[in-house]
């Protein structure tokens, strides 16, 4: 019997790319649209636990080849908020409603077969996510509720404003007003449905140290160039 002595290939320096694109590959090859560490294994171009030491783990391996989750990562079920502020996050980085083919990364962390599993469908998942958006009455409550009334001083006249809303903008009501302006800068005119890059922020019209309140006639969107220096209304 003839034996061979084989020299064992090591990738240490394969680009990400291409490790994500034989995940996709293989996934493709069984016929699947999720994969299990085991699958690849035994298929794949690289060692199963390439991918792992590379990305994190398999999980987030396969998130970025756009599979679902396999039947036990299943069980962990996701919560509705959790996909809802995905579907917000890659809304707006279109500047519009994304569409099936869409929903991978870097655009979206979860494929859309990940909402038709857990809502029924694409377009129930797209009613249910506009209803929730459509829920929230944050701003309405703050303004009933005199028990919310907070103040806020001018740093540079020194005067006291009384408010009877919060500072900061919630995700449901930003999201709002994006809609509102067409996911474009109101200042400049930059929408992501044009250019792919632009970053749009929520921004208080009259500045809420100065009295603005955090009701959608004094809020606009911005893009992060014309928003700069007057902070992020994202994390405000």
């Amino acid at each position: 019997m003839n034996m061979k002595f084989e020299l064992e290939k090591i990738y240490r320096n394969v680009p990400d790319d291409e490790i994500i694109a034989d995940i996709k590959r293989v996934a493709a090859e069984l016929g699947q649209d999720f994969l299990t560490m085991s699958q690849y294994g035994k298929h794949g171009k690289f060692d199963n636990s390439t991918p792992k030491r590379r990305f994190g783990s398999w999980s987030k391996a396969t998130v970025l080849a756009g599979l679902g989750k396999t039947k036990i990562q299943q069980n962990t079920r996701l919560s509705d908020e959790e996909l809802f502020k995905n579907l917000e996050e890659a809304w707006t980085k279109l500047g519009r409603q994304p569409r099936i083919s869409e929903m991978v990364p870097p655009i979206s962390a979860y494929n859309a077969g990940t909402y038709k599993r857990h809502f029924g469908s694409w377009m129930k998942a797209l009613e249910i996510f506009v209803a929730y958006i459509n829920a929230d009455k944050t701003e309405d409550e703050a303004v009933s509720n005199v028990e919310n009334e907070t103040t806020s001083v001018d740093e540079l006249s020194g005067q006291v404003f009384k408010h009877k809303t919060r500072r900061g903008i919630s995700d449901r009501l930003r999201f709002r007003i994006l809609m509102r302006d067409g996911f474009t800068c109101q200042k400049c005119g930059r929408s992501p449905r044009k250019e792919r890059d632009v970053e749009l922020h929520v921004d208080h019209i009259t500045p809420w140290s100065k009295g603005g309140e955090t009701l959608p006639e004094n809020l606009e969107t911005k893009c992060s160039r014309c928003n700069l220096g007057k902070g992020n209304a994202f994390n405000e």
